[in-house]
């Protein structure tokens, strides 16, 4: 299995489908840039399956800064509408949260900023799991205490 890590923005809503069987598949298109801002974003293709990130979905909106580590997948090869080749990069996603970048123009005008969704989203995981949130350590100056 290769595992990959990808942070970027979404390029359009999540787009939810159904299998015949029944099982829900969402699928989200995530823009990445290498370093340089002069360079083309590289688009993704993320699967979801299943509910396991339900919650995490009225969230996610076109523009949305997301963190995904998943399963990368062989690369499908296809020709677009002009006849050119084309790749599409596809994950399979098992873990995805709110980075503490991309806070731009859409997330300054609503009430919430992504630390906020992020910590409420993990908060109501953490107590319906059953893990239970226990207070901060204390804060210990260096002064006071050496470890030899």
């Amino acid at each position: 299995m290769s595992t990959i890590h990808i942070s970027g923005h979404l390029g359009v809503d999540p787009e939810t489908r159904y299998t015949p069987s029944g099982q829900k598949v969402i699928t989200l298109r995530i823009a990445t840039r290498a370093r340089k801002k002069d360079d083309a974003p590289i688009w993704w293709k993320v699967t979801i399956w299943g509910d396991q990130f339900d919650r995490m979905m009225t969230y996610l909106k076109k523009g949305s800064a997301i963190m995904v580590i998943g399963e990368f997948m062989k690369p499908d090869i296809y020709t677009d509408k002009e006849g050119k080749p084309q790749i599409s990069l596809n994950v399979v996603a098992y873990n995805i949260t709110f980075p503490p970048f991309g806070r731009g123009e859409r997330q300054d005008t609503q009430s919430s900023s992504s630390d906020d969704i992020a910590s409420s989203y993990m908060s109501k995981e953490s107590s319906s799991s059953g893990v239970s949130q226990g207070s901060a350590p204390e804060d210990h100056s260096i002064d006071d205490e050496i470890p030899f």
